[in-house]
């Protein structure tokens, strides 16, 4: 009895071990099967292609103002009146300041009367030569006593227009020197005028990048404070000395904008367009795997993704220049690298 029960425990086990291994072979054929479903990676791709580049630098620069003038006194005085304000607009010629001009209106009105009792005094003695009533002589002395007189009454002229400070350009007003009241002689600063209706704009400019610039290249320039306006200026001038960061000057003029303006002593960003309209190959920036210093892409050749390294040069918003390491035509894969490795299958979808 007890072998009876011995033979029919050792078959009830090995029926147990047959049906365990039957369910683990099946468990790994399904895990196998699904392993290599698993191995075919979907990606996205898109061929690498020619496109028409231009080299671009952009480079932070000031303003200035095209014309800035320092007003002075061309007199001495009180200031007896002002007629500008800072921050105003001033016209050329305009009155900004009057000095005291009593003394050189006086002066000048005596001046002007011997000017004009020497002139016609002059006009009778040639009328009376003439008629031989005097002689040469008389005449010459009327001609110096008018001459004298003339001299007088221009520079009188002068001195009393000088009581009147004003604007040699139009502009604005950026400083006020003086007061009603103050006392003023020659060479006193009055006022500051600036003419931002044209601006230079001042850039330093590596010697790598400053022989591809000419004058009259176009820039287009952009500041912080209009983000979405871009003006447009051009070289003027290439400095042939390089300061001591080995930078060479370059100067930008551009008109300003009477809408949107800018002011003198604004930071601002000046691209330049270097090099126009070059052909490059370019792949999607999408497409990088790894650093820009150690550049990498997977190129899908016969279903199977292949890592290549490439030397990449300009960068942009949404491509990469590519300088070697991929032909055209080749398709770089820009989605889904993150499930793969060199020789991964793949499936490119839409």
């Amino acid at each position: 009895m007890k072998k009876i029960l011995l033979l029919v425990f050792i078959v009830v086990v090995l029926a147990g071990v047959v049906v365990l291994l039957m369910t683990n072979k099946a468990t790994m054929e399904k895990r196998a099967k699904s392993t290599v479903r698993l191995e075919t990676v979907p990606v996205t791709a898109e061929k690498v292609k020619l496109s028409s580049l231009d080299e671009e630098l952009t480079l932070v620069g000031t303003a200035y103002a095209e014309r800035e003038v320092n007003v002075v006194s061309e007199t001495q005085g009180r200031v007896v009146a002002l007629y500008f304000d800072v921050g105003k607009s001033v016209g050329a010629g305009s009155l900004l300041a009057k000095v005291d001009d009593e003394l050189k209106e006086a002066a000048y009105n005596i001046a002007e009367a011997n000017y004009e009792k020497a002139k016609k005094d002059l006009e009778r003695y040639k009328a009376l030569n003439k008629e031989k009533s005097v002689n040469d002589a008389q005449l010459e002395q009327a001609v110096v006593a008018f001459k004298s007189s003339e001299s007088q009454y221009i520079t009188t002229k002068r001195q009393l227009e000088d009581t009147k400070v004003k604007s040699p350009i139009s502009g604005i007003v950026t400083l006020r020197n003086v007061e009603v009241g103050t006392y003023v002689s020659t060479n006193t600063p009055v006022a500051n005028i600036v003419d931002i209706s044209s601006l230079k704009i001042k850039v330093n400019v590596a010697e790598k990048d400053v022989f591809k610039m000419k004058t009259g290249d176009k820039v287009e320039i952009k500041t912080d404070v209009y983000s979405e306006v871009t003006f447009i200026g051009a070289i003027k001038n290439i400095n042939s000395k390089s300061d001591e960061a080995h930078t060479y000057p370059v100067e930008i003029e551009m008109k300003n904008n009477s809408r949107s303006p800018l002011k003198a002593g604004m930071f601002v960003n000046c691209t330049f367009n270097t090099v126009k309209s070059y052909s490059s190959l370019v792949v999607p920036r999408v497409a990088l795997v790894g650093s820009i210093k150690s550049p990498q892409v997977y190129v899908v050749e016969n279903n199977k993704a292949k890592l290549k390294s490439i030397v990449i040069g300009a960068i942009y918003t949404d491509i990469i220049q590519v300088l070697n390491g991929l032909q055209p035509g080749e398709n770089v894969v820009t989605s889904g690298q993150i499930n793969l490795q060199d020789n991964s299958s793949v499936k490119i979808v839409k």
